[in-house]
């Protein structure tokens, strides 16, 4: 790999865990609803999506994953694998739609956005061996559609800055 593809790759990580944890000090839904967010941190995976490869944006969400694990809810937690079941299940999804459908970037972010809601509530169902939280899935897949509306705006523009400035990586 070269350098400047390394330097982008750990410059996305590092932004995408600035504004995970950012996000986490801002009381928002979250306070109301546990574990909604807006999901600052995916603006960062999407347009990574976008101008690197599905492989490079994998490793962002992942390390992303990893490292905003080590900072607020321990390695291997149950908070961990909740997040990590919906990085996983939410690129896998944005990368499908983004090459196989005619959405644009806001339908690919609300794309999403709603698996990830989809790998969290698989990802809890397994670990806490219940299938009592399923309850829960239509509120939060309600909320998923705003948010990943909100992300994928800012992603486009951030996209339409990028073409505008290609220089800029």
């Amino acid at each position: 790999m070269k350098i400047r593809k390394i330097t982008t790759i750990a410059m996305f990580i590092s932004l995408s865990v600035v504004l995970s944890v950012i996000e986490g000090m801002i009381p928002l839904i979250g306070s109301i609803i546990p574990g909604i967010k807006l999901g600052l941190a995916n603006i960062v995976i999407l347009v990574s999506l976008y101008i690197l490869d599905f492989k490079d944006a994998c490793y962002i969400s992942i390390g992303r994953v990893f490292i905003v694990g080590l900072i607020r809810t321990g390695l291997f937690s149950v908070g961990f694998f909740l997040s990590l079941g919906g990085a996983i299940s939410s690129i896998i999804f944005m990368y499908l739609f983004k090459k196989f459908s005619p959405l644009s970037v806001v339908g690919v972010s609300v794309i999403g956005s709603v698996f990830h809601c989809l790998g969290q509530i698989g990802m809890a169902i397994i670990l806490l061996k219940t299938t009592s939280i399923i309850f829960y899935l239509p509120i939060i897949l309600i909320l998923s559609i705003p948010t990943g509306l909100v992300i994928g705006y800012v992603a486009k523009n951030v996209l339409r800055f990028y073409e505008s400035n290609p220089n800029v990586l």
